[in-house]
């Protein structure tokens, strides 16, 4: 049976880190079976998910620690099972720009979860432009149900970025529904 480990790394950014780490788990006998990775100032942040045996996941899980140490990371892994993919009739990508203020994720991802709606994926950053201006960069894919009339919903982020007072691009995607094989 297979076991599956999600495992956190952060510490200060140096060249060799995701190496070390992805060596760890090749010497353990475990897959990276999906990582990210971002520096957030001079932090370096990976997150991993690890497939292999019990016996494999038990051993990166006694020597992940040690490697934090010598690397100078804070490590934290967790057990989990497979991710099993909900049907979607449609994911969205949508993207808001604009000047940066206070609050923005924080009302995007409420309008979302009054509506039930998945999140798939976040990226948000703010830049400063030459004139000194601050920008805020926030992009979501999000997983559509049947349920959901997909033109309404464009119309409501569209109201919303509006109020907001934030650019907004809205891109449709293909849906993750699971096909079934009737051979």
């Amino acid at each position: 049976m297979t076991n599956f480990l999600v495992v956190t790394a952060m510490g200060l950014d140096r060249p060799g880190l995701v190496g070390k780490l992805a060596r760890l788990a090749s010497d353990c006998d475990c897959d990276i079976v999906d990582s990210r990775m971002a520096l957030f100032g001079n932090e370096f942040t990976l997150i991993m998910m690890l497939s292999g045996s019990w016996v494999s996941i038990t051993k990166i899980e006694s020597m992940l620690p040690s490697l934090g140490v010598e690397l100078e990371l804070m490590t934290v892994m967790k057990r989990t099972s497979k991710h099993t993919p909900q049907n979607y009739l449609s994911r969205l990508e949508v993207c808001f720009t604009g000047k940066d203020q206070r609050g923005t994720i924080k009302r995007i991802t409420q309008f979302l979860a009054d509506r039930s709606l998945d999140l798939a994926a976040v990226r948000s950053y703010s830049e400063e432009l030459p004139d000194g201006e601050q920008t805020q960069n926030v992009s979501l894919t999000i997983n559509i149900p049947e349920k959901v009339e997909l033109e309404k919903l464009e119309q409501s982020i569209y109201q919303l970025a509006q109020d907001m007072t934030l650019n907004c691009i809205i891109r449709r995607m293909e849906g993750t529904a699971i096909l079934e094989d009737r051979g």
